[in-house]
């Protein structure tokens, strides 16, 4: 049976340096905002921060050199992304083209894609987003119906992909296809490069109950591309989706997003807390914790180059769990406080966090599926 696997996390020296660098690159780059604002900030798009975020060298920090990348220790990178999302910076422009498919180029694709695209998303200007899940299919990946069809020297791609995270923004889209006609489950499965200002693609917004603008579905009507989109071997789709999938589900965004609610709660609590207060806060403060360590010892696993898709199903369950758990924790604490008077930040935060950290457990992997991963993993199924 497999059991988590608590890996050091043992980043190269100057650590401590680095976060001082990154958090002067905060104050002096990352737009004036409020605690809502800085809540859930993976999702929060600012292209001009973006591309300052590439000048500094924080955006393709692993990527080799003549990529445009910067040659950084794993590791270092895991910690610029987790100052940046404890200062609730608006990383969401360039998140997935930096976290997950520059890595997958540089693993699957071939030299003229990686010339072609990584250049431009380690300067912090052009943007990805991910086709993998579809209507009636959520994260079951393998259920997946979007067709791609020969033609020629290229293909035809038809389909719909749903809860598309900035396809709006985006100028590609790594889509999962399915390619052999008949094929059932995770077989016959390929992913392609779409740009996604080719003809017949359609991107609609969906709009969540705060009036934010996240998810997207995208519609494939008949989409031509040429073989060269092709990302690896045909029908590999599915192996390198689970590769991409652990950089998805493993990292400090999935036990950050709520982060702001609880550096509010700790203002508000003043030096001298109530006790309810400061019960929630430790508590509260103690899951952060286990849930970092855990997070860095997945990031280090991966940076060992093995394979931790087990643990990073457990981060991202817990994480999620945490994350909405979180605002749901504060707003029953503050029910036995008289004075809310000053609550003003909290207040505001805490409304966004309990209308949107539902959707937090939709992101890279609904809940079901992540523990039927987990119970394979333990051999409970």
């Amino acid at each position: 049976m497999q059991t988590f696997d608590a890996h050091p996390f043992n980043p190269p020296a100057g650590v401590a340096a680095l976060r001082d660098e990154v958090r002067a690159f905060i104050a002096r780059e990352a737009p004036v905002t409020d605690a809502a604002g800085r809540a859930n900030s993976w999702a929060v798009c600012n292209a001009d921060f973006s591309r300052a975020m590439a000048r500094a060298g924080y955006v393709g920090m692993t990527w080799p050199r003549q990529y445009g990348g910067h040659e950084r220790h794993p590791l270092h990178r895991y910690v610029v992304l987790e100052e940046l999302l404890a200062a609730g910076a608006p990383v969401g422009m360039h998140w997935i083209a930096d976290r997950q498919s520059g890595p997958l180029l540089l693993r699957y694709g071939t030299e003229e894609q990686r010339q072609q695209w990584l250049p431009s998303i380690a300067a912090g200007e052009t943007y990805v987003c991910i086709g993998m899940s579809e209507p009636g299919a959520g994260s079951d990946l393998a259920s997946i119906r979007t067709q791609g069809v020969r033609d020629g020297e290229g293909w035809r791609i038809t389909g719909q992909k749903l809860w598309t995270t900035n396809a709006h923004n985006a100028h590609l889209m790594i889509a999962l296809v399915r390619t052999v006609e008949g094929s059932q489950r995770n077989e016959g499965l390929t992913q392609f490069l779409i740009p996604m200002d080719a003809p017949g693609v359609t991107v609609r917004p969906i709009i969540d109950l705060v009036g934010g603008h996240d998810f997207n579905e995208v519609f494939l009507d008949n989409v031509h591309v040429p073989d060269t989109a092709r990302v690896g071997p045909e029908g590999n789709g599915w192996t390198q989706c689970t590769a991409e999938l652990a950089l998805e589900r493993s990292g400090p965004e999935r036990y950050l997003s709520s982060y702001s609610a609880l550096t509010e709660l700790i203002r508000f609590a003043g030096p001298d807390p109530d006790p309810v207060l400061a019960g929630v806060i430790g508590r509260l403060t103690a899951d952060l914790w286990t849930l970092r360590h855990m997070s860095q010892s997945t990031a280090a696993k991966l940076a060992a180059g093995q394979d931790p898709a087990l643990e990073a199903a457990i981060v991202k369950d817990l994480g999620n769990s945490f994350e909405q758990d979180l605002p749901r924790a504060i707003q029953a604490a503050l029910d036995g406080v008289d004075d809310l008077s000053d609550a003003g930040d909290l207040a505001r935060v805490l409304a966004l966090l309990l209308q949107v950290s539902p959707s937090f457990s939709l992101r890279g992997g609904t809940r079901e599926i992540l523990r039927g991963i987990i119970a394979r993993g333990l051999g409970l199924r």
